[in-house]
């Protein structure tokens, strides 16, 4: 189980590797990068010249209760939110290795209703 485990993992890790060799974010566009773990989401924007997080939010923070899938969806804007305080109105997507469908779909989304352009 362990070996199948670790398996999944490296997998993930190496796509990850050949996102992140394409998606570079500046100072006036931050790379939006999400992590999404069995339980939490989280999202950063971050500036890959400086080495800089610009934003973050943590589905942790929500006291909502609701779907994995709806919590994401609302974690997506306010990340916007955090944003558009910062005057950053556009980022560069990098979905951290995971698949473009559910909670990374939704968070995608969310963000793009918050007024991100990506």
């Amino acid at each position: 189980m362990k070996q199948i485990k670790n398996k999944k993992i490296e997998k993930r890790e190496r796509r990850h590797k050949r996102i992140r060799a394409k998606v570079q974010g500046t100072d006036i566009r931050p790379r939006l990068s999400v992590f999404k773990s069995n339980k939490y989401l989280y999202g950063q924007l971050i500036n890959d010249d400086k080495g800089v997080t610009v934003a973050a939010v943590s589905d942790t923070a929500i006291s909502e209760k609701g779907t994995k899938t709806e919590r994401a969806r609302l974690l997506g804007k306010m990340l916007a939110d955090a944003a558009m305080k910062k005057k950053i109105t556009t980022a560069v997507f990098d979905r951290g290795g995971f698949i473009y469908t559910g909670r990374i779909k939704a968070f995608a989304e969310g963000a793009r209703e918050g007024g991100l352009l990506f």
